[in-house]
């Protein structure tokens, strides 16, 4: 169960933050260091991290970083260690949300989607486990989206990237559990940071979707309510203070309500097909010359 809001913060943690310059992943490096942990804070602009750095002094480590460099990735993990000692929560937020049609999507673009969202996390993965499993300890949270839950027109590929996430994480956190390390997957709703501004790419758009993109367009045009940065901090705060972290923790009622409802719609899919799945199953002994 879910420690108490008011349960005080371990003191000492040091976490590992990307992304950590702006949106979300500022303000987890912010309620860390609010909390009187350290913070290693990585970001291609470690430079927008100077008033945080002065702030917080030598509990704060700017470290410039692209996440898509694995060995850049390696060596930034060892100097926050080499700087802190140790390392105790992984957040792996960097990414960025690439709009378009499935179809409009070039090789390069599919591929700098996956190479953020999913190699850059799994990267930071890869680099932090020996340190974590030398200590025998460390909880690992990767932020996903309700993007992974479902897909939608125009985020076809980010809801890739981002399932991709899900699917390697679950495996890993199965992986490092009998190493002590603990992994979370973090699915936020909406909320007020630049992934759709600054944080957004956009593919070249085709005439063929013009009414689908016209459709969505009005969708938009009637708003939407988010929410700030902060809450989704506290309750991370929150599941890195929990003695029993779950493995996937929802972030909004908007996260929660899509969660249950893509279930449920999945379930009755599964039940009225139940017939024709079990069918297709019937277990018998390998084949004469199977595998040869």
């Amino acid at each position: 169960m879910p420690m108490s809001a008011t349960t005080p913060s371990p003191a000492g943690r040091v976490w590992f933050v990307t992304g950590a310059s702006r949106g979300l992943g500022r303000a987890f490096a912010e309620a860390a260091l609010a909390a009187g942990d350290r913070v290693a804070a990585a970001a291609r602009t470690a430079g927008a991290l100077e008033a945080l750095a002065a702030e917080h002094g030598d509990r704060l480590l700017a470290l410039p970083l692209d996440v898509t460099d694995r060995a850049a990735v390696h060596a930034a993990v060892d100097e926050a260690v080499r700087h802190f000692g140790r390392l105790d929560v992984v957040v792996n937020n960097a990414g960025f949300l690439a709009m378009g049609m499935v179809e409009e999507f070039t090789e390069a673009e599919a591929r700098a989607q996956m190479e953020t969202n999913f190699f850059g996390a799994l990267w930071v993965s890869q680099a932090v486990l020996p340190h974590l499993r030398a200590r025998r300890s460390g909880h690992i949270l990767q932020i996903s989206s309700i993007g992974a839950l479902a897909g939608f027109p125009l985020t076809g590929m980010y809801s890739a990237s981002k399932a991709a996430l899900e699917g390697m994480s679950e495996a890993l956190a199965a992986e490092a559990a009998g190493f002590g390390v603990r992994l979370t997957v973090v699915e936020p709703g909406g909320y007020w940071t630049d992934l759709y501004t600054t944080g957004l790419a956009a593919t070249e758009p085709m005439e063929e979707y013009a009414p689908l993109r016209a459709e969505l367009e009005k969708q938009f045009a009637e708003g939407s309510s988010d929410s700030m940065p902060h809450l989704a901090a506290e309750a991370v705060m929150k599941l890195v203070d929990s003695e029993d972290p779950p493995l996937r923790l929802l972030l909004g009622g908007t996260a929660y309500d899509l969660a249950l409802d893509v279930s449920r719609r999945r379930a009755a899919t599964w039940a009225a097909w139940e017939e024709v799945s079990r069918a297709a199953e019937h277990a018998v002994e390998a084949p004469e010359g199977y595998g040869s």
